[in-house]
């Protein structure tokens, strides 16, 4: 998988996609590349007093449907081509749940786990200042992604204003509700799944009570499916992070490993409670589950595992964690996906639900914001459903043709 390139699997599914609705190459000729691509360097002045320059990206997809959305992933393997490919997910991502927005991402190649609070916070700024002509709450809003946090989103925001004279909230979204964040945002992402996994499972007639689930990532994102999937009676056998995993037949004690990961320090390879076996990342995704939700990284299901998959099961919570090889796959399988386009919405869905709240000078309760978020989740996962039955096609496949569809209709509409 050497020359793995994300964005080869965006083109796969949308040229299927777009055959399946008829559309010709001139239709969607412009889907296929970004509206815009910026590379940057920035200098930094480290902790040990030397200069070290940083590269970053930010890709503009689309902003046919209104302005670009998209987070910021700090990652030593950050890429030209898997942000091309972040920022086309985001474009359809907005689309599959009918939010305004366009889609846009961003990265610095750096390890925030080997830098100082201060070294981080320069990095965000250098990198904010660099990417500032592209961004603003009518054209481009940030968001945490990999390696990114609420606080971080907080530097960019203060950032981005001290360059503009005023306080300027709605350039960024995931930022701490003290500075205009929106209250549910930090579980929403992990919410979405929960709605997608619920939804997929009622409409498969699978009891979700004792249902046992793999959670490979526990981040943000699959700590929170984890958390909330084992409140809705499912039984999480297995979940793993980058220091390995953990496995108990009878179900892990999610709130005591949640407890115990919430100090950064403690690793989950040396996590230990009574009929727990540790397994490796590989081995958690191979395992005999009902569910299984890769949260962490692209490419985990791949040609060269897709066959060893025991699940029935798969919750994109991950962006872009299963390759097009291994869709075919795990389809001939009969294996039932629901893609990360879908399941893991509910993030940038409740960021708009910021971004609003930033525009109006207004705030919701938390629990608004949960209703508001299921009452967009609930009927898009029918809509992807439904089209998939009606076409034959795959989940994923579907979600693509609702997607697709609404961008280039907007392009048309505009005239463009």
């Amino acid at each position: 998988m050497a020359n793995y390139n994300p964005y080869d699997n965006v083109l796969t599914v949308m040229n299927e996609a777009a055959e399946i609705l008829g559309y010709s190459d001139n239709d969607i000729a412009s889907l296929k590349h970004p509206e815009r691509e910026l590379k940057v360097s920035f200098p930094v002045v480290m902790d040990d007093g030397t200069t070290k320059v940083f590269e970053g990206f930010r890709v503009q997809h689309s902003t046919v449907r209104g302005p670009a959305k998209g987070g910021v992933r700090f990652h030593y393997a950050v890429n030209h081509d898997e942000v091309k490919a972040l920022a086309a997910w985001m474009t359809f991502k907005c689309a599959v749940v009918d939010i305004p927005y366009g889609g846009g991402k961003g990265g610095v190649i750096c390890n925030p786990s080997k830098l100082s609070e201060r070294e981080l916070h320069e990095i965000t700024k250098q990198f904010t200042i660099a990417i500032a002509p592209l961004i603003g709450p009518e054209k481009d809003i940030p968001a945490p992604d990999v390696g990114s946090t609420p606080a971080m989103m907080g530097w960019m925001m203060d950032t981005y204003s001290m360059l503009q004279g005023h306080t300027v909230r709605g350039v960024v979204t995931g930022k701490p509700v003290e500075i205009g964040g929106s209250l549910g945002r930090t579980e929403a992402t992990g919410r979405g799944v929960m709605f997608s996994t619920n939804n997929v499972l009622d409409k498969l007639g699978i009891d979700r009570k004792g249902t046992t689930v793999a959670i490979q990532g526990m981040g943000n994102v699959g700590s929170i499916s984890a958390s909330l999937l084992y409140q809705e009676g499912m039984k999480v056998v297995a979940v793993s992070n980058s220091s390995g995993g953990v496995y108990n037949k009878d179900g892990l004690n999610i709130p005591a490993i949640i407890d115990y990961l919430s100090d950064r320090k403690n690793l989950l390879s040396e996590y230990n409670e009574e009929g727990l076996v540790h397994i490796s990342n590989e081995e958690l995704l191979e395992l005999d589950v009902k569910v299984l939700i890769p949260a962490a990284l692209e490419n985990q299901i791949n040609e060269s595992n897709a066959d060893r998959i025991k699940a029935s099961v798969i919750i994109e919570a991950a962006n872009g964690p299963t390759t097009a090889e291994a869709d075919e796959i795990l389809a001939s399988k009969g294996v039932v996906l629901v893609p990360d386009i879908l399941a893991n919405a509910g993030g940038v869905v409740v960021s708009y639900f910021e971004w609003v709240q930033n525009l109006q000078c207004i705030s919701w309760t938390e629990e608004d914001v949960n209703t508001k978020l299921k009452n967009i989740m609930d009927p898009a996962f029918d809509a992807v459903w439904d089209i998939s039955k009606e076409n034959n096609v795959s989940l994923r496949t579907g979600a693509y043709l609702i997607a697709i569809k609404r961008v280039v209709e907007a392009k048309k509409l505009r005239g463009l």
